[in-house]
């Protein structure tokens, strides 16, 4: 099974619509660099094996934050956030 966690934490990137999206889902106003700082914070804890990759993007879940992050493979692109339970 491919590592993908040291890729997507060099490469990460975020489109301006990314920023409200997110602050949308969480029901919150944070800043981009705050966004950013969260994201990598939780991808830097969360352990390989809660990285699911399907098709071009990859998910990784973090039970204890109960956030799961879509990430696109190709671009290194966060597409959106989601709260899980």
């Amino acid at each position: 099974m491919k590592s993908y966690k040291e890729d997507i934490l060099k490469n990460i990137c975020y489109t301006e619509l990314v920023y409200g999206r997110i602050n949308k889902k969480l029901k919150s106003k944070f800043s981009k660099l705050e966004i950013e700082k969260k994201l990598l914070d939780i991808i830097t804890v969360t352990e390989e094996q809660y990285f699911q990759k399907t098709g071009k993007n990859v998910y990784i879940t973090n039970s204890a934050e109960n956030i799961r992050i879509t990430i696109n493979l190709n671009t290194y692109r966060v597409i959106t956030l989601d709260l899980v339970k």
